[in-house]
């Protein structure tokens, strides 16, 4: 079966101090799975990871888990994704994530989380996608972080232009509808594979 639209997820390999993430992370899920579409991840079975891609599984969707030779055993590899790719550099790992995703999403997360969704988010800047790109502010977790980027707006560093290139949003179904919607929008085909 294909699916009817495919995400990337970006979450983290822990899952953080508050029940409310992991929460979100089976609700994101959820929303996946039972309107018939894939999750792509990092191909982890720890933290948010394991709990995005679980109940996406659980829920009918595909899961599709894209994972370096060198977090195999660290991130615990889940072998019960529909496709699991194990690739030698990080790398590899991004743009396969990116070519293989309709849409992006970034969850609660730490340095992986944030490092992927800024790199997807320059990618579009540049013309290498123009895949749609979401934030998804779960219990207020990125304030500070939207703050710091309205005060580099503010500063001069950064255009409104640039923070339209991404949408945030606290509830997670809007916000998966209109990365989807938005997505639907845009063709498939893209330069991602040319980015390295």
């Amino acid at each position: 079966m294909t699916p009817s639209f495919s995400i990337c997820v970006y979450c983290g390999s822990r899952p953080g101090e508050r029940p409310e993430f992991v929460q979100v992370a089976q609700a994101v899920g959820r929303w996946i799975g039972e309107r018939g579409g894939q999750l792509v991840y990092g191909g982890g079975r720890t933290g948010l990871m394991g709990t995005v891609a679980e109940a996406t599984r659980s829920a009918g969707g595909r899961v599709v888990g894209v994972i370096p030779k060198a977090l195999v055993d660290k991130e615990l590899a889940n072998r019960q994704s529909d496709e699991l790719h194990v690739v030698d550099t990080m790398h590899e790992r991004k743009a396969m994530m990116g070519e293989r995703a309709d849409a992006f999403l970034a969850l609660p997360g730490g340095i992986g989380t944030l490092e992927e969704l800024f790199e997807i988010w320059t990618w579009r800047q540049l013309g290498y996608h123009d895949k749609p790109v979401g934030i998804l502010n779960a219990g207020g977790y990125y304030d500070a972080l939207l703050g710091f980027l309205a005060h580099s707006v503010r500063e001069g560093f950064m255009g409104e232009w640039q923070m339209d290139l991404v949408r945030s949003d606290n509830d997670a179904p809007a916000l998966l509808e209109a990365l989807v919607e938005e997505a639907g929008r845009h063709p498939r085909g893209d330069k991602l594979a040319e980015v390295l």
